[in-house]
């Protein structure tokens, strides 16, 4: 992450901006606003400012202006994309202001947040296509008539080369270099080119020209989000706050979702895989999903994680959650025929008559089940057909190299047409 020592003087420089702004009284809707706020995130700094600027809000009927920039770098968005979405329509529930902000300048420069390397920016070509996905996926997300669009280069083209040096001279080269990945860099030998340094300028700028009361990124956006409240600081404004949320585990459980690593579900797939996807992953992870992906309430969720415990099948909870994010991406009949379909294939959707194998050693991993009741000839095949999802075990397509099932009965469908039940003992 890129965040160090300049994280801290960053926001100690401004700690006092609140100090003289006059005291709201934290009423119970503030602090459930706070705890909504809270829920799922890495970071939320600093969290006292936050919760005056909320009592402020709702004391004064002024909403708060919430801002989120992506630069449109690629074209399509999985769901590890949205889980800082979901949190800016939770935001956006509240009442609040929120701002999608399109980085069509910023990605002319390439932001080198965890970068090793230069980043190579997008032409305005690349740029406006990517764009416009964005911003149709973005409103699968939030609701876009309560949602401001801008593009930073409203402000940025403007600036000129005159704006641009008096905005440079606002940090210092000694504190830019603190950046742990532009540190790296330096020591390692590795390139940094000058107009690198702007970018968490530029970004930081755009919080001035919003006039934003907190900015939401990934953990890796952290030293440009503390950019922001550096320079509203600057530019006499009251700083922001900034929320930094977790990074999404994958179908694996393991890695961050990540298409390279084909442990993603993508929002622009079918429903049918969508929700099948879905439910293979663990029933630890589930909670995981629930807690960033869900718009249910905590109070729900936590009633719901309570009967899980209590004995309920951890299925039920899997296809509320598939069900409402399938729904989400896809709406709710289309949910429900995902449902059907699954149901159909973990039920009728096989032969009458498929082999019939018992296995022993449970719990057993995947790999093992199959190569044992004859399915399969080797592991590496086991390992093809996960990556091409040409695995399923009771309808539900396996994502997860490392997935062991407990004793019980299960349908096993290898490609189209292998079918075995497989009763596994202990």
């Amino acid at each position: 992450m890129a965040h160090v020592s300049a994280t801290s003087d960053q926001l100690s420089r401004h700690q006092s901006s609140e100090a003289s702004a006059p005291k709201y009284p934290l009423t119970d809707k503030v602090r459930e606003a706070l705890a909504i706020s809270l829920r799922g995130v890495e970071e939320l700094l600093p969290q006292e400012e936050w919760a005056a600027k909320l009592a402020r809000s709702e004391a004064t009927g002024v909403p708060l202006r919430i801002k989120l920039g992506l630069d449109p770098t690629a074209p399509d968005i999985h769901l590890g994309h949205t889980v800082v979405l979901n949190k800016m329509r939770q935001l956006q529930d509240l009442g609040h202001q929120v701002i999608f902000l399109i980085g069509d300048f910023t990605s002319t420069i390439g932001d080198p947040s965890g970068r090793n390397n230069t980043r190579p920016p997008l032409t305005r070509e690349q740029i406006e296509s990517n764009a416009k996905t964005y911003l149709a996926q973005a409103s699968l997300v939030l609701d876009p008539a309560r949602t401001e669009i801008r593009y930073n280069s409203e402000w940025s083209d403007p600036l000129g080369a005159r704006g641009m040096i008096e905005l440079a001279a606002k940090y210092t080269v000694a504190r830019m270099m603190e950046r742990n990945d532009f540190h790296d860099r330096f020591h390692a030998g590795t390139p940094i080119s000058v107009h690198e340094f702007l970018y968490p300028l530029m970004q930081g700028y755009d919080s001035v020209a919003l006039k934003a009361d907190l900015e939401l990124g990934g953990t890796d956006q952290k030293f440009n989000l503390l950019m922001g409240r550096t320079l509203q600081a600057e530019y006499g404004q009251e700083p922001q706050c900034v929320l930094t949320m977790p990074l999404l585990e994958g179908l694996d459980g393991v890695e961050k979702m990540s298409k390279s690593k084909n442990n993603y579900i993508g929002i622009s797939e079918d429903a049918n895989s969508m929700f099948a996807k879905l439910l293979s992953i663990s029933d630890v992870l589930m909670w995981r999903y629930f807690t960033l992906l869900s718009f249910r309430s905590e109070a729900e969720i936590a009633a719901l994680q309570a009967e899980i415990e209590a004995g309920r099948n951890p299925k039920d909870a899997k296809v509320m959650l598939a069900s409402e994010i399938t729904a989400r991406f896809h709406g709710a009949a289309a949910a429900e025929a995902a449902h059907a379909d699954f149901q159909h294939r973990a039920r009728g959707g096989v032969p009458d008559n498929i082999p019939e194998v018992a296995l022993t050693g449970a719990p057993l991993g995947i790999g093992a089940l199959l190569k044992q009741s004859g399915l399969v000839a080797s592991t590496s095949e086991v390992m093809r057909l996960i990556d091409g999802g040409g695995l399923r075990v009771d309808g539900g397509v396996v994502a997860d190299k490392s997935l062991k099932l407990a004793a019980g009965t299960y349908v096993v469908q290898v490609g189209k047409r292998r079918f075995a039940r497989i009763t596994l003992a202990p």
